[in-house]
C-alpha cells in the first residue's frame, strides 16, 4: 500500500530560475526502506521537505504536480499534522537541538505527543543505549562532539516512533561502526511498521535497501533494487555517488565480464577471488617500499611536538590524557577515532584555541603558552568541522581577506594572498557572492581559502569531506593534497576511512582521550580487530585485501597485487 506518492512533482525555490526537483514521479509503500542518492544540489533535500509539507507551506516557491503523504495532499496539509507521523532528521542536525540536556532533548517530542511519563521514560531508556548516549544523559547538547549531536538528533526523532522516518545524511558525522548501527536500527524499525527514507552518499551502506533512487539535477536518472543499480558505475559517478569498491575492483580487473555477475559485498568478493586469483609473492615487500619512499621525502624538522598533554574542560570532563606525539614538517596525517574520543580537543591545542591543562605543545620549537593566539594563527590554520561556525562576512572576498587584513598586510599583499587562496580552492569568480547562499561544499572551500590567505605552514581540517558528494570529496581532497605537495603540513580529522586510505600515509587513532595507535596507515588498517573495538573499520577494499592476505589502501593497489591462477 502506497504511503507516499509523487506525481509529476516539480518545485522552484523563490528567487531561483532553476527547478530544484523536476517532474518527479515516485511511489513508496508502507514499511519500505528507500535510499535517495545523488550529488549535492540534486534535489534530495528538497524532496525531503515535501514529506511533511515544509514545502510549500513554510519554504516558499512554485510547486507543480502532486505529492500525497499518508493520504494527505501536501498543498492542503498542515505541517503540525504531518510532523506527528513524519519524523525528519535534517542535514543541519545541530539546528534541531535546543534542550538543556540529552535526556530532555529526547523527551521533548514525546511530550508533545501527549505520552504519559512512564512511557516517555521507557522510550528514553530504550533509545539512548542504541545511539551510544546512555552515559551522557545529563550532558548539555552543545558540549557534545559533532557525531554525538547527530546521534542525539536521531534519538529525539526515533523516540516519537513516526510512521515515516526520513534521515538526511544521518551518518555523515558518525564513526564507521556508528554508521552500521544506525542502518541496523533502520531494519528494526521496519519490523514495527516504520517506512524508512535515507539520503546517503555511501553506496555500500545502501545495499540493504529495498530500492535506490538516483537523482541528478533535480531529475530521477535511475531507480531499482540495489543489486541492479550499484553495478552501473558510470551512472553512479554521473550522480555524484561513489561506486562500491569490491565491485569496481572486479569491473576493472575483468572489463569484459557482465557487471551484474560480479560480486557486490565483501563475502561474495572473497569467495569469488579464492576460486580464480592469487596474491603475487613479492607484493607485500613492494607496498612496504612504496611507504618507505614517501617518508624519505619528509623533512627532519619537527613541526609539532606534544609532551604529556592533558586537557580538562571547565566542566571537569577530562578530554585528553598524557599524549606524546611528534609531527614532522610536510607530513599528511589523519586523526581518527570514535565520536567523542577527543580528536577535536587534541588539535585545538595545536593552535591556541585551547592551551594544555598539563604537559606541553611546541610549534616549531616554541611553547604555545608563550605565543599569543594571533601569532599561532599565522602558523597553524584551522578549518572548522562546520564552515558556518567560521564564516561571517557578507562577501567571499571580505571573508577571505579578513585574516590578512587582521595581520596588517599591505593592500597589495592582501589582494595577492586572496587571489592565490581563491585560485587554490577553485573559487575564482565568487569574490562578490554572499558565502551563505553557497552550497556546503562551496562554503567549506571559502573556509579553507580564508585560512590559506594567511599562508600558514600547518593546516588542520576537521571533517573536510562531511556533507560533500563523491565528486566534491575528490575535488576537496585533491586540493588539500596539492597544498601538501607545496610544503604545507596537513592534519585532517575524519570519519571517512576511504579518505584516510587514499591520502594519509600516517594515521593516529585516539580513544577515550588517549593515543591508541600511531603508525603507517597501512599498518593501522591491518589491525581490524583492534579498530573494531573502538568503533572503526577500514574501507571495503582494505577489508577485502586483509581477508585474502594483503593490506591495500585503494583499488589500484589491489589490482597490482593479484594474478589469475
Amino acid at each position: 500500500m502506497a504511503i507516499i506518492e509523487f506525481n509529476n512533482l516539480s518545485f522552484t525555490y523563490r528567487d531561483s530560475d532553476r527547478k530544484a526537483i523536476d517532474n518527479i514521479s515516485l511511489q513508496i509503500n508502507e514499511c519500505d526502506y528507500v535510499v535517495w542518492m545523488g550529488h549535492t544540489g540534486a534535489g534530495k533535500s528538497t524532496l525531503l521537505y515535501c514529506l511533511n509539507s515544509l514545502i510549500p507551506n513554510f519554504i516558499k516557491g512554485n510547486l507543480e504536480g502532486s505529492a500525497v503523504v499518508l493520504g494527505k495532499e501536501i498543498k492542503k496539509a498542515k505541517i503540525l499534522d504531518l510532523s506527528k507521523n513524519v519524523g525528519i532528521v535534517f542535514q543541519d542536525f545541530e539546528s534541531q537541538l535546543f534542550s538543556t540536556n540529552v535526556e530532555l532533548e529526547v523527551a521533548f517530542g514525546t511530550e508533545n505527543l501527549g505520552l504519559k511519563r512512564g512511557e516517555i521514560k521507557k522510550r528514553i531508556d530504550e533509545i539512548l543505549p542504541l545511539v551510544r548516549l546512555d552515559n551522557l544523559r545529563d550532558r548539555e547538547p552543545s558540549t557534545l562532539s559533532g557525531g554525538q549531536k547527530q546521534r542525539l538528533a536521531i534519538a529525539s526523532i526515533l523516540a516519537m516512533r513516526p510512521k515515516i522516518l526520513a534521515l538526511d545524511e544521518p551518518t555523515s558525522d558518525l564513526d564507521p561502526i556508528g554508521k552500521i548501527e544506525v542502518l541496523q536500527l533502520a531494519k528494526r524499525l521496519r519490523k514495527i511498521g516504520t517506512t524508512m527514507i535515507l539520503i546517503e552518499h555511501n553506496t555500500e551502506e545502501a545495499l540493504n535497501a529495498d530500492e535506490i533512487i538516483l537523482l541528478n539535477k533535480g531529475m530521477v536518472i535511475g531507480k531499482g533494487a540495489p543489486e541492479k543499480l550499484v553495478c552501473k558505475t558510470e551512472l553512479l559517478i554521473e550522480a555524484g555517488v561513489a561506486p562500491i569498491q569490491v565491485n569496481e575492483f572486479y569491473q576493472k580487473l575483468l572489463p569484459h565480464m557482465q557487471r551484474n555477475k560480479l560480486p557486490l559485498n565483501l563475502n561474495e568478493g572473497v569467495s569469488y577471488f579464492i576460486k580464480r586469483f592469487k596474491i603475487k609473492e613479492n607484493v607485500i615487500d613492494l607496498l612496504r617500499e612504496k611507504d618507505r619512499k614517501y617518508f624519505e621525502k619528509i623533512e627532519d624538522e619537527v613541526a609539532i611536538s606534544i609532551n604529556n598533554l592533558s586537557y580538562v574542560y571547565p566542566t571537569g570532563v577530562k578530554a585528553i590524557s598524557d599524549i606524546n606525539l611528534k609531527i614532522q614538517k610536510g607530513e599528511f596525517i589523519a586523526i581518527i577515532g570514535q565520536n567523542g574520543s577527543g580528536k577535536t580537543t587534541l588539535v585545538k591545542n595545536f593552535n591556541g584555541l585551547f592551551y594544555p591543562t598539563s604537559g606541553k605543545v611546541e610549534i616549531f620549537g616554541k611553547d604555545t603558552r608563550e605565543m599569543n593566539r594571533s601569532a599561532l594563527g599565522r602558523i597553524v590554520g584551522y578549518v572548522f568541522q562546520n564552515p558556518d561556525h567560521q564564516i561571517f562576512a557578507q562577501t567571499v572576498w571580505e571573508e577571505v581577506s579578513f585574516g590578512p587584513k587582521n595581520y596588517g598586510l599591505s593592500d597589495k599583499e592582501i589582494e595577492e594572498n586572496v587571489k592565490q587562496a581563491l585560485s587554490s580552492v577553485h573559487l575564482e569568480g565568487f569574490e562578490k557572492m554572499d558565502p551563505f547562499i553557497l552550497t556546503k561544499g562551496e562554503r567549506q572551500r571559502v573556509a579553507v581559502a580564508s585560512v590559506l590567505a594567511v599562508k600558514p605552514q600547518i593546516i588542520i581540517l576537521d571533517e573536510p569531506t562531511t556533507g560533500l558528494d563523491y565528486r566534491q570529496q575528490e575535488s576537496m581532497m585533491e586540493m588539500i593534497c596539492d597544498l601538501n605537495k607545496r610544503g604545507h603540513t596537513i592534519i585532517i580529522i575524519t570519519h571517512s576511512m576511504n579518505t584516510v586510505a587514499k591520502y594519509a600515509k600516517r594515521t593516529i587513532v585516539v580513544d577515550n582521550g588517549r593515543l591508541l595507535m600511531d603508525d603507517l596507515t597501512r599498518k593501522v588498517f591491518s589491525k581490524e580487530e583492534d579498530l573494531r573495538k573502538v568503533y572503526l573499520q577500514p574501507p571495503q577494499i582494505t577489508r577485502f585485501g586483509n581477508k585474502i592476505g594483503v593490506t591495500v589502501l585503494n583499488i589500484d593497489e589491489m589490482i597490482e597485487s593479484v594474478f589469475f591462477k
